[in-house]
């Protein structure tokens, strides 16, 4: 006898393009089969590029709109979406929508999966999950978190039994470096055939920390004169970013592109890549340097250290240690048998650990083992 299919439910935000969404959208788009069907609900008014593109291929993506406070009239809405859908699992991405997930849910038979993608900076202790958070993990058959840094704040900050908590890496497919159109950016955004390229691919946001990669990157000028960074992004902070480039008299040797929808030849041009976060889940764009072979400098937050691996695949920095992150991208530039080492390494740390295939078989497992519970 033919196994019934596993039909799921994702909720979350939104589907724009951010990490958490790539995530969902490689997960969908890689164990979506006669044996395990997808459907997203977007709690927060709009569905964004990556639902747009998924729905446009035939996936049900639905829109609600989630109203200030604790929204009931959501909570009634998504049950009676779980229950016309007669979901199996219902998969919740990051807290909010876990509480309204796990809420709809109740009396269903549908089963919650939690996925905890990563955490504000900086983080704080709540009363409210002290009274509230043990008593859903209980009724909760799967809880996971993308790093191990998110499983400890999970179990300090929301007291959810570290017990309780998988640890399931982000998996992306492996980027492929187009030469061709590698060129044609380097010429278009200007940058000379041999100067070194350090950039990053983030949303220009505070707690990403952009300002102090640009005022490390102004003193790695002094030894590299023809270096560039390369800023690919757009967010809030944009402005007052552009403004210290400016301040710095270094706007000849930066370029800010913007948001580009799939950076991957942006990426292609690096020779490292630079994340400054204050804190951090698990970087997509992290692992996509990673899969091209590119060394990072990264700060020692959250999921980071279980990605870099410290003077071997590149390196780690005290957070928000200009000094420390200067002589780090120093040692890459000045060391070329390092470099080539770096990033024969990060392919192969990245093959091994972070792979969508690796991903996407433990969540189905995780699908199967709920149904069964």
């Amino acid at each position: 006898m033919t196994e019934p299919s596993i039909n799921v439910l994702h909720v979350t935000f939104n589907m724009a393009i951010g990490g958490t969404e790539q995530v969902i959208n490689q997960l969908v788009r890689h164990t979506r089969s006669s044996k395990v069907q997808h459907q997203i609900a977007c709690i927060d008014s709009f569905i964004g590029e990556i639902g747009q593109a998924l729905e446009n291929e035939g996936l049900p993506v639905f829109c609600l709109s989630r109203q200030p406070g604790l929204d009931l009239a959501l909570v009634k809405t998504l049950r009676k979406l779980i229950r016309q859908g007669r979901f199996d699992i219902v998969h919740c991405h990051q807290y909010t929508p876990y509480v309204y997930g796990w809420l709809a849910s109740f009396g269903t038979g549908a089963k919650v999966v939690f996925t905890e993608h990563g955490r504000f900076f900086p983080d704080r202790y709540r009363y409210k999950a002290f009274m509230i958070n043990p008593l859903m993990a209980l009724m909760t058959p799967s809880i996971i978190a993308i790093s191990g840094a998110t499983r400890e704040a999970l179990s300090r900050y929301e007291f959810i039994p570290k017990a309780k908590i998988k640890v399931i890496y982000n998996g992306i497919d492996p980027l492929e470096r187009d030469e061709e159109q590698v060129s044609k950016i380097r010429s278009e955004l200007d940058i000379p055939e041999k100067a070194p390229v350090l950039g990053t691919v983030s949303r220009l946001d505070q707690v990403k920390n952009q300002r102090m990669m640009i005022d490390a990157f102004a003193e790695l000028l002094e030894t590299y004169p023809t270096a560039v960074l390369l800023m690919v992004g757009d967010g809030p902070e944009r402005s007052a970013l552009e403004k210290r480039v400016a301040a710095l008299n270094i706007a000849e040797s930066v370029r800010f592109t913007g948001f580009i929808n799939g950076p991957a030849q942006y990426l292609g041009l690096m020779n490292v890549f630079l994340l400054s976060s204050f804190t951090e889940g698990t970087s997509m764009t992290l692992l996509e340097a990673m899969s091209l072979g590119i060394p990072a400098v990264a700060t020692n937050v959250g999921g980071n250290p279980e990605i870099v691996v410290d003077g071997q695949t590149g390196f780690l920095t005290e957070n928000n240690n200009k000094e420390a992150f200067l002589l780090a991208m120093l040692k890459l530039l000045e060391n070329p048998g390092l470099w080539q080492a770096c990033s024969r390494l990060s392919r192969e740390r990245f093959n091994e650990y972070y792979s969508i295939k690796h991903m996407a078989n433990q969540y189905t497992t995780i699908y199967h083992q709920c149904r069964g519970k």
